[in-house]
């Protein structure tokens, strides 16, 4: 008998001893190295323990991103933390279980097969026997490795998994006191910096004594190389530091961009490393004309911003040799590592604690603030610094979220339908997070011997691809593959957000789908059945349809539309199938959307609905809104006014359901609305106009000059 498969996190993480600790307060500690960023992963991790273990959920206490005691789970990302960690702990919470009453069973000097587990007490043929977990923890030696080899309990069973549990990060939040910019220790000092403008860029002079009047306060200056730090125990005297430091402040060897870089149409002819993924291209004889049937179309999604509702932040305190750091990034373990590397020293020297940030789906600022407040702990040990960016510098400084050319070439066949598919794609890296050989901390590149530069590379098609994430069609396509042209020399810092590469793909894919439906006059829900024939997909696109009641849809062209869009994120993860409904004036207003997901086993459904709104509305926002705008200097969209997002009073009203799990595992849930959500309003404008606009965000300018262009 073959030894079972274990994820990934309890493959690196096998002491069970890592994830589960009984407490002598009579809770369970669950640890786990994923963290909570908004999405329920604490919630539901504490679930799947309540429901293996059989206690009830207020004795689960769950230990999210602490690098001194829980596992190293990477990064929280890409949809995988039910999966991966609910799935580690599930196992580990059923071989302890089990461990448990083996030693139950010795005290009670009967057989294992006559007790039972409820509410954690040990019952023996429905009797109470006055043993619980507690009484027996001391003899369970949690120093093994895990087996994988207790099955845990089947789904049929589940009482708490599958529960719309309240979220146990709410409350907190909800009174402001669980956010790492609300934490002010005592003897606090607050800081903020001067910013390297690009990497390269030297610091020539800086006018200290202008700053310190335009403090007015008690300042400290803390500097190294080209990094800058005004730090003071009064936060707006260092706020005012920092505000007036680019007037003082002159640098040498500063790029200087264009504000051509700032489209996605500049990408193409750039510098790549260039990749062909699957089948080979179809043979063509030289001098051969080109099809008739081949179809071509080009779309476009801008620079994005992450646009976090609160700018980073980090505390650091350096004392008795010990570097303790709280920050609100998405992988302690990882931030450990990369503090260790940038700050020279032991990482059995540093201990990096997960505290709630504002909310934010891929890589931002929060892990460059952990490292300026740091160096400037280091610089003054014994006191606990919080370093907070400013708005301008969140959006000035972050990596943002790659632009993306894509080209679709599609063969049809004699009835219309595709017979070879080629997505080609013109993208920057989609990831340049620290201490894995794609990037840097930020200030690490400010010091006098920055780091040596690295070549971009994207996450792997194993690892659901950066800019080839969903590429390939779900549909049912003879021959497809992938042209990849990784840009090498973007002009801004690009790394994760929110569904990578998966959102301009979907909705290149979706949008030309529709496109071959209207080329031979068929309804696109139609078009789409005919040629996707795995039974879970066709599903979705029957129910959305009929919750939207499609077939109510009226002429093209009117200024009212009708959008679907469809996809399974990464070809593997949640599927979901979505509908818009817009109203085409001097803009876009989304009016409805309807969405019908299957997620699998969904362990907290109130908590998963809420990942597929949220995706929704960030998908709106991305859609008709959001772009990074350049100037010479940089990104120059640096406020809310230059940079706008989607105001609650233009939210839809939405209709989110889940179809039943019918027996399958639980899929990621957290990213597979932003792509159908983004096709299904590219679809609706274009059956609101009778045009179709290629490129993101479907702003006033862009509708005006494909109506005219019509």
């Amino acid at each position: 008998m073959s030894a079972p498969v274990l994820p990934t996190s309890l493959i690196e993480n096998p002491r069970l001893d890592r994830w589960i600790k009984f407490q002598a307060d009579r809770t369970v500690r669950i640890a786990t190295g994923k963290v909570e960023m908004g999405q329920g992963i604490v919630t539901a991790i504490g679930q799947i323990a309540a429901e293996e273990l059989d206690v009830p959920l207020h004795r689960v206490a769950v230990l999210s991103g602490n690098t001194a005691h829980g596992p190293d789970e990477l990064y929280t990302t890409s949809s995988l933390s039910v999966d991966v960690s609910g799935g580690s702990v599930r196992l580990v919470c059923a071989e302890v279980r089990a461990k448990a009453l083996e030693r139950a069973a010795l005290r009670l000097n009967c057989s294992r097969d006559e007790l039972t587990v409820v509410d954690g007490r040990f019952l023996q043929n429905g009797a109470a026997t006055g043993q619980d977990y507690w009484t027996v923890a001391a003899e369970i030696d949690l120093t093994q490795n895990v087996t994988g080899a207790t099955p845990p309990k089947p789904v049929a069973s589940y009482k708490v998994v599958g529960q719309s549990i309240p979220r146990v990060d709410l409350p907190a939040k909800m009174s402001g006191a669980a956010f790492v910019h609300d934490v002010l220790p005592a003897d606090v000092l607050h800081a903020r910096t001067l910013r390297q403008p690009n990497r390269g860029a030297t610091l020539a002079s800086l006018d200290e004594a202008a700053i310190r009047r335009a403090a007015k306060g008690e300042l400290q200056v803390v500097r190294e190389a080209n990094f800058v730090a005004f730090v003071s125990p009064v936060e707006s005297v260092a706020q005012a530091a920092a505000l007036a430091a680019p007037l003082h402040a002159k640098w040498d060897n500063l790029r200087r961009l264009i504000p051509e870089q700032q489209e996605a149409a500049w990408l193409k002819g750039q510098p790549s490393d260039d990749r062909h993924i699957g089948a080979p291209p179809p043979s063509k004889e030289t001098g051969a004309t080109p099809s008739k049937n081949l179809v071509q179309a080009t779309f476009s999604r801008p620079y994005i911003a992450h646009a976090s509702m609160a700018p980073s932040c980090a505390l650091a305190e350096f004392r008795d040799g010990h570097l303790t750091v709280r920050s609100h990034g998405q992988g302690m373990h990882p931030l450990r590592q990369n503090l260790a590397a940038a700050l020279g020293l032991p990482i059995e020297a540093i201990t990096c604690q997960h505290l709630h940030g504002a909310g934010c789906y891929g890589h931002n600022g929060a892990d460059d603030a952990a490292l300026d407040a740091a160096l400037i702990a280091l610089r003054i040990p014994g006191r606990c610094i919080r370093l907070q960016w400013r708005r301008e510098e969140e959006f000035g400084f972050e990596p943002v979220g790659p632009a993306m050319l894509v080209t679709l070439h599609v063969e049809l066949d004699a009835r219309g339908r595709p017979t070879d598919w080629t997505t080609e794609v013109w993208s920057p890296t989609h990831v340049q997070r620290p201490g894995n050989g794609t990037g840097y901390l930020l200030a690490a590149e400010a010091m006098a011997t920055p780091p040596p530069e690295v070549a971009p590379f994207d996450p792997t098609e194993q690892r659901g691809g950066g800019g080839t994430r969903n590429a390939l069609p779900i549909y049912d396509v003879p021959a497809h593959r992938i042209v990849h042209h990784l840009v090498l020399r973007p002009p801004v810092r690009t790394s994760a957000l929110r569904g990578l590469g998966a959102l301009p793909n979907v909705f290149a894919i979706e949008s030309l789908i529709d496109d071959l439906a209207a080329r031979i006059g068929e309804d696109p829900v139609a078009y789409r059945l005919s040629i996707l024939s795995e039974a879970r997909a066709r599903r979705l696109v029957e129910l959305v349809a009929e919750r939207a009641d499609w077939k109510s849809r009226g002429p093209a062209g009117t200024g009212k539309g009708f959008g679907i869009g469809f996809a399974r994120y990464k070809n593997r993860a949640a599927y979901a199938a979505v509908v818009a409904a817009v109203t085409v004036q001097e803009t876009v207003k989304v009016d409805r959307i309807w969405c019908v997901a299957d997620a699998g086993l969904v362990v907290n459904p109130d908590g998963a609905r809420n990942q597929l709104e949220g995706g929704i509305v960030q998908a709106v926002s991305w859609t008709l809104k959001e772009q990074v705008r350049l100037d010479e200097q940089g990104i120059a969209s640096r406020d809310w006014e230059s940079y706008p997002i989607l105001r609650f009073s233009e939210v839809p009203d939405m209709q989110v359901e889940f179809v039943d799990p019918a027996g399958n595992a639980a899929l990621g849930v957290g990213e597979c609305t932003v792509g159908p959500t983004a096709a299904a309003i590219g679809n609706a404008v274009n059956h609101a106009l009778g045009v179709r606009i290629h490129d993101m965000p479907l702003t006033r300018e862009r509708i005006m000059a494909a109506l005219l262009k019509a």
